[in-house]
């Protein structure tokens, strides 16, 4: 009898630390925008000017672009889910040991530099306390939390929803 106890308390133990169920970023827009985005034409990317955009950078939208690329529209089954999301991120502020604690998460690399930035929907703000060193913003990293849907707007971008971090992680490259 004691075996099968020990076996089932394990066996619980380990599903309590399991990682949270993992969100695709087209999850977090709804039916209409995938849709949309299905049907949308190709964006040139080597000319910001001709887009409306400034040549410094950054993840405000220009003008001129498809409508659902303003989209801040949510899913609102998932506020307050505990999901993992990966991504990259766009630093914000740093702890006094230079760790970020707030950032942007975004779907791609170099998403605020000179190319059209993601909707609102695909900019997640993560709020994570225990901070992380962000040596390079090209590695992707695992954001676990809770997503919340709330509009977050600054100088630099527009987001739809925010992560209370639990756990941020640099993805092991051997995962890819």
């Amino acid at each position: 009898m004691r075996p099968i106890i020990l076996s089932l308390l394990l066996c619980c133990s380990s599903l309590v630390h399991a990682a949270p169920a993992e969100l695709d970023w087209l999850e977090l827009m709804p039916a209409e925008d995938r849709k949309a985005l299905e049907e949308m034409p190709e964006i040139e990317h080597n000319s910001p000017e001709a887009d409306g955009f400034s040549d410094q950078g950054g993840l405000k939208q220009g003008s001129g672009l498809p409508e659902v690329m303003y989209s801040a529209k949510t899913v609102p089954s998932l506020d307050g889910r505990e999901i993992r999301l990966g991504g990259y991120p766009v630093p914000l502020e740093t702890d006094s040991e230079g760790r970020s604690t707030e950032f942007f998460l975004v779907p791609y690399p170099g998403a605020c530099i000179h190319v059209p930035p993601p909707p609102p929907n695909q900019i997640v703000m993560v709020h994570y306390s225990d901070g992380i060193a962000l040596d390079d913003i090209y590695a992707p990293l695992w954001v676990d939390g809770t997503l919340r849907i709330e509009p977050v707007s600054n100088e630099l971008a527009d987001a739809a929803y925010v992560i209370s971090a639990a756990e941020v992680t640099l993805v092991d490259e051997s995962d890819l």
